[in-house]
């Protein structure tokens, strides 16, 4: 059997949220998230921010996420600045061009953005005859693996709003990216920081669901609108706050994405001692070792993984991801097969 590498939610939910599930299924509840679980879900949400007059969202998914919120806040001729690794710029199958506005494109190594990247194409975007740049969208962490630190993201956030543009970010591994050994953020401090972002769900125990934040007062007028105009104004969305209540109210969100990166860790510390190199260092639960051929063709006969770069002729990247729900058997079976195969 196929041990799988390829993502963070090939495993079920996590046992914790089934119970809960199961236990509130009985009576009724009012529908579209105004039921009494959506609102726990709120109340313990804005705590953790540390922002009591935040509105809170719930969507099914990130690229739902992504291309709601950035439709919600654009005019029809405004644009929005993303890495070139960017997922709205690469595997969400154009859904925000989709919406009308168009992706301006930055060059960057570590998935990251900077403020100086930014400026670039707010240079070359001078007039009514382009479109105007107005979002800038980031990932925490990025889909490279790197994470942002408070002194980036703060710099960041004063670049923007010195030149009128909002902040975005997608936590769709928003977890792992704040338990990684790196990190210097808090909830809190990261929330303060941009006008909008999501934490996801959907990678981190959870069965669906990312919780859409709004901090901007101005963005907020009308957004159920486009969730209900874009069909993800759920009908039971008691679904998605018995999860979040769950995952939030003992802190299980954040003991789900430490097991996630220190599996990835694990895995990255036998790689690394075999004596292979990688594409990129990752501090989260997404790490790109470089193979050869033969050694990727081989080990994909017991393990799921994606073929991530090519390198050469002989050579890739491929990408493993860890999950909360990553078996340590499997680590240590993967960096023995890799070390056999090496020798």
């Amino acid at each position: 059997m196929v041990y799988n590498f390829k993502n963070d939610y090939t495993e079920g939910v996590h046992p914790n949220i089934l119970d809960a599930l199961k236990l509130t299924n009985p009576g009724q509840q009012e529908g579209y998230g105004d039921d009494k679980y959506c609102h726990k879900a709120i109340h313990i949400l804005r705590h953790k921010i540390g922002n009591p007059f935040a509105d809170i969202h719930f969507v099914s998914g990130g690229t739902q996420a992504n291309a709601i919120v950035i439709a919600s806040v654009l005019k029809p001729y405004e644009s929005v600045i993303s890495a070139s690794t960017g997922h709205i710029n690469v595997h969400e199958a154009g859904a925000v061009e989709n919406t009308g506005h168009k992706i301006n494109v930055v060059e960057s190594i570590n998935g990251k953005l900077s403020c100086e990247g930014i400026q670039s194409v707010l240079d070359k975007h001078i007039d009514e005859h382009m479109v105007k740049p107005r979002l800038v969208f980031i990932s925490n962490a990025t889909e490279t693996g790197t994470i942002y630190k408070k002194k980036e993201l703060e710099a960041l956030c004063q670049f923007c709003k010195s030149k009128e543009l909002l902040l975005y970010l997608d936590g769709a591994r928003i977890g792992c990216a704040l338990c990684s050994e790196e990190n210097d953020l808090t909830l809190a401090e990261l929330s303060r920081f941009v006008d909008l972002f999501y934490i996801g769900g959907t990678k981190n125990g959870a069965m669906l669901g990312e919780a859409v934040i709004i901090n901007n007062n101005s963005l907020k007028d009308g957004f159920r609108f486009f969730l209900k105009q874009n069909g993800a104004l759920l009908a039971k969305s008691r679904i998605f706050g018995v999860q979040f209540v769950e995952l939030f109210k003992d802190d299980l969100f954040f003991e789900l994405a430490k097991h996630a990166n220190a599996m990835a860790l694990k895995l990255s510390r036998g790689i690394e001692k075999i004596g292979f190199q990688f594409l990129s260092k990752s501090a989260t639960n997404q790490i790109f070792p470089i193979f050869n051929q033969d050694i990727i063709k081989r080990l994909s006969k017991k393990y799921g993984f994606y073929v991530w770069e090519n390198i050469d002729d002989n050579k890739a990247a491929i990408r493993l991801v860890t999950s909360w729900a990553t078996k340590e058997e499997a680590v240590d079976s993967f960096i023995s097969d890799l070390r056999s195969l090496k020798n």
